[in-house]
This record gives structure tokens, sequence and C-alpha cells, in this order.
């Protein structure tokens, strides 16, 4: 792309940023919201009675997470891919197209209510989430090529399109399927997946050739300065065989486990029908999958120079405590949703009612209007180009604001009311728009800690919010429910943790990793959120069983102390992961 062509981009202005910024925020929004308004009904519908006016599947805990487990660890890797295909083949725009085109069909599928179907949807979501993910930060950082100074401040602003989008689906994907039925909830996911696609395809002048299919030469002469910037050390370690052995026997082990879980809890297919003693055959696999996994890590490192060696241990490290992290975090997908339902005094009337609907009412509407500002902006600038484009988020926010009108009027106009399970889970993008610009202050001043001790402060603040989950929840027995303040205070320690831990992580493997091995670890990085993500499940998947043999303060105890010992052991290793670090900060 030439600098004419990047300049061209800045000289149609919204808020200081060129107007294609803001179709990739609303793009973005919208499969945010898409995903997110899907994601919080899955283990809720799945595991919700059978009888009843809005009836579920009534599968068990362990089932359902299963299930969502496997489909949450694959979001992580296919991007990989979906990467990989753009970057040589299709573009990044055509890749934002054809995955936002499949993500659409597998929220149709979704709608349906049927065991076939959900499985579809599921793997549409996957395999879309590859192309779309990972291609709309490339098509961003395009644009910004010989503007740097602005990139971060465009970073910013995509990242509040990316939390107003999981905002909204949660609270309105979750009215919908809590108050009126399943399929409105998966169908209302759909719609907008399908509308926020139309506006970015018609918005096509705006971005000339940004994000475009590679020519050829292109190609090439990226192969070509690729292979200048490698500095000497990075030229003499390629992959070898054995490398590549390792990583494809590891990948299909890794996906095989991820398909079997969910296959030998609900279908009883066992693609490992054996054992080693007590241990199940797919654990078995997987610990082998993960010691050539550290054979391949460690093999790799030690090829490198004493500096890069140590730097790439750091990494390690650090992504070794991710896992801990998320495997926490994501219990907000899971057992959090079961026990908003189950477990929390939702019945509100009389003078509490009227609290929560003002309260409800200005977290709800304060964000669309200024979300529908920046739309009115946008379709100044822009009408004449992409009129089309603007049409399509005119009908977009019509419809929002059409489901947001009703759902308050619902809540104001009844003497009382049960808050739905999904709006307990918008509070984590609340609290990350409230705090993050505070949080990012301290990072820019004195007080910038290092990054161990950022990662132990991630851990041990999450921690926290599952201790007041385990204080509140001491003591409960069956039929008794805990006021709904413990799970609000928890989602505002997650989100300060999450604040503190999750911006830090991909920013320093950019940082610590060498030119040639940067693709391998950012994969690398991926998989240990996947690895996290995967355990999550698998753990909020026993909150039944752990409460019915033992308490449930006892499940939450869990997840305040592991979080908390492995915050507090990397903020011990700091000093030897500065020495490992050389100098990076």
């Amino acid at each position: 792309m030439s600098t004419t062509t990047t300049n061209d981009f800045f000289k149609s202005k919204v808020l200081g940023h060129p107007a294609g910024l803001f179709v990739l925020f609303f793009t973005e929004m919208w499969e945010r919201f898409s995903f997110y308004g899907m994601r919080v009904l899955l283990i809720n519908f799945l595991t919700f009675s059978i009888l009843g006016d809005n009836p579920g599947w009534g599968w068990s805990a362990e089932n359902a997470a299963a299930l969502y487990g496997t489909y949450a660890m694959l979001l992580y890797i296919t991007p990989i891919f979906g990467g990989i295909l753009a970057d040589r083949y299709i573009g990044y725009r055509w890749a934002v197209v054809i995955g936002s085109i499949i993500m659409t069909l597998g929220h149709a599928s979704m709608a349906i209510e049927t065991p076939l179907f959900l499985y579809i949807g599921l793997g549409l979501l996957v395999i879309g989430t590859g192309f779309f993910k990972p291609n709309m930060t490339s098509i961003l950082s395009e644009m910004y090529k010989g503007h740097s100074d602005k990139k971060d401040g465009a970073y910013t602003i995509f990242y509040m399109g990316v939390n107003a989008g999981a905002f909204f689906g949660m609270m309105l994907c979750g009215y919908l399927a809590e108050n009126v039925g399943w399929s409105w909830g998966f169908g209302l996911a759909g719609v907008f997946m399908l509308l926020g696609t139309l506006q970015f395809w018609l918005a096509k002048p705006l971005f000339g050739t940004v994000g475009e299919v590679p020519s050829k030469a292109d190609r090439i002469a990226a192969e070509e300065a690729a292979k200048t910037s490698l500095n000497a050390e990075d030229k003499r370690n390629p992959f070898t065989l054995v490398d590549k052995i390792l990583i494809v026997v590891t990948t299909v082990i890794g996906l095989l486990y991820a398909f079997n879980d969910p296959l030998s809890k609900i279908g009883n297919i066992n693609l490992f029908p054996f054992k080693a003693g007590s241990v199940d055959g797919q654990n078995v696999m997987v610990l082998i999958a993960l010691i050539l996994f550290l054979v391949l890590v460690i093999t790799r490192i030690a090829r490198y120079t004493t500096v890069v060696r140590d730097r790439m241990i750091a990494v390690v490290v650090f992504a070794f405590f991710t896992v801990f992290f998320w495997m926490s975090f994501e219990q907000g997908a899971s057992s959090l949703v079961i026990f908003a339902r189950d477990n929390v005094d939702r019945t509100l009337e009389g003078g509490s009612l009227m609290t929560f609907n003002i309260v409800n009412t200005i977290l709800t509407i304060v964000p669309l209007l200024i979300v529908s500002w920046v739309l009115i902006l946008l379709a100044k600038q822009t009408w004449n180009r992409i009129p089309g484009s603007n049409i399509v988020l005119a009908v977009c926010f019509i419809g929002v604001w059409g489901v947001v009108v009703w759902m308050l009027y619902q809540y104001f106009t009844a003497d009382k009311s049960e808050i739905t399970v999904s709006w307990f889970s918008i509070l984590n993008s609340f609290f990350i728009i409230t705090f993050a610009s505070s949080i990012s202050k301290i990072w820019d001043s004195k007080y910038n800690p290092s990054a161990a001790v950022k990662y132990g402060l991630g851990l041990i603040v999450m921690a926290i919010g599952f201790g007041l989950l385990a204080f509140g929840a001491y003591g409960v027995t069956e039929g008794i429910k805990v006021s709904m303040i413990w799970l609000v205070l928890a989602y505002l320690f997650h989100t300060l943790g999450e604040l503190c831990l999750s911006p830090v992580g991909l920013s320093y493997v950019s940082k610590l990793v060498p030119a040639r091995m940067i693709a391998f670890m950012f994969g690398m990085w991926y998989l240990a959120i996947a690895i996290g993500n995967k355990l999550a499940a698998i753990l909020g998947g026993q909150i039944e069983n752990i409460t019915k043999e033992y308490s449930l303060s006892t499940f939450f105890l869990i997840f305040t102390i592991v979080p908390t010992i492995a915050g507090l052991i990397v903020m011990s290793l700091n000093p030897i992961l500065k020495k490992l670090m050389h100098g990076v900060k």
C-alpha cells in the first residue's frame, strides 16, 4: 500500500481518526454482539430444566461444560490457520467476509434448537472465527502504516467496539432468550452478525486497496523483506524435520482430545478406549502430547544464543501462568452462569426493583447514546461514499433501540421482576470500559510495575473475587439463595485482575521473541489460553458434583487458593524473570 493511499484515509476523519476505523469498530461490535450473545446462553440453555414455559435440554453441568470447553478451546486454535490463509491467498477483507458469513450460518443453525444443528452451528462458529478474528486487527494494522503515533488510540477505540458489542449482545440476546424463547436469543445474534457483514462489505470504497488479495509480487516482496530483517541468529535456526513432526503429532493428539471429551461424555463414543492403571486413555494421550510439546519447545529454545534463549524461557514461564488465569477467569461462561441462575436471589420488587431499573436504564441508555452519536458522526463523513453501509448501520441501531426500549418497558411496568441470568455477565464489559483508562494511566506512570508483578497482581486480584463468592456462599444449603452483591463484587475483581494481566501477555511475546519464532510463540501463547479455557470448562462442570460432595463455598475456594498461590509464585520469580528478559521492559 502506498503512502498516498494511507494518507487518503486521514482526509475523512471521525474523532481524529479515519472513517474506515469506525467501519471496523462497528463490524467488530456486531461480531462480538453475536459471539457473546450466544456464549452467555449456551451453558444456561443446555442445563436449563426440560420442564416449564421455556424449557432447556436438562443436561448435567459436566456434559454441558465438556461441549462448551471444546468449543472455546478451538476458538483460539483456528485463527492461526485463518491468518495464514489470509496472508498468503485470500486477503484480509475476504477473510473477514467469509468468516462472517460462516458465523451467520452457525447462529442460524443454533436457532433451530436440535442436537444436530447445535453441533453444526458450533462447528461453523469455530471455523468462521478462524477467518474473522485475526484479520480484523490485520486490516487495522495495515490502515495505520506510516501513522504509528495514532495506532495506540486506534486500538483503544477498536477495543471499545469489542466491549460495546459484548455488553449489548449479552444483555439483549440473554433477555430475549430467557423471557421469550432460546431460539430468539440465538436468532438475534445471527441477525446482527449478518447485518454487520453487510455494512462492512458495502463500505469497500472507503478502504481502497487495504486488505485486498495479496499479489504474487507482494508476497515475494514480503518474504524477501522478512528474510532481510532476520538477524544471523534467526537465519541459522530453521524448523527441522523433527520439529515439524512433533508439531503435527501434538496438534493431532490435542484435537482428538478436544473432540473426545464431549464425545465420550455426551455420546459415549471414546476415541481412546483404554486405561493406564486408573488413568483414562484421553488423559494419558494429553500427558504424552504435553511431554512431546515440551521437548519441542526446549529443543527449539536450546539452539539460540544465551540472550535470545533466556528471553524465550521468560515467555514460556508467562504462558504457563496464563493457563491458571484463564482457567479461573473463564468460569464466567460456565459455573458462574449456573451459580447466578440457581444460587443467587435475582427477584426484586418495590424500592429495590426501582433502584435496579434506574441503574439498568443508565447502564444501557448512556453507552447506546454514545455509540449512536459515533454512528451519526460516521454517516456525516461518509454518506456520499458509502450510503448503503450507513443505511444498514442505521437499521441495526433502530433494531437495538427497539429491543432496549421494549426490555426497559417490561422491567418498569412489572410489580415484581427476576433479573436475567445473563445480566450479570455484562458487568465485565461495563467494568472494563469504566476502569481500563485508569489502569492504563498507572502503567504509563512511574508506578508501572514489572511484568511478573502485573501477572501476580492479576491472579491475586481475580482470586479475591472468588474469595468473596466463597464467603458469600459459606453455609448456604439447598434452597437458600445468596445476595447478588457477591456476584457483582466478584465480577468487579475479576475485571480488575484481567486489566492487570491480559494486555501484558501478547505485548511481551512481541518484545521478547525473535522474528523467526514469532509465529510459533504466538501460536503457543494462544494454545496456553485455549488450554486455560478447556480447563475452566472441565472444572466449572464440576460445580454440581463438588457442591453435592462438599459445599458451594468449597468450589469457589479452589479458584481462590490456586490463582493466589500462582500469583505469589510468579511475583517471587520477578528477579529471575528480570534477568531472563535482559533489559526488556
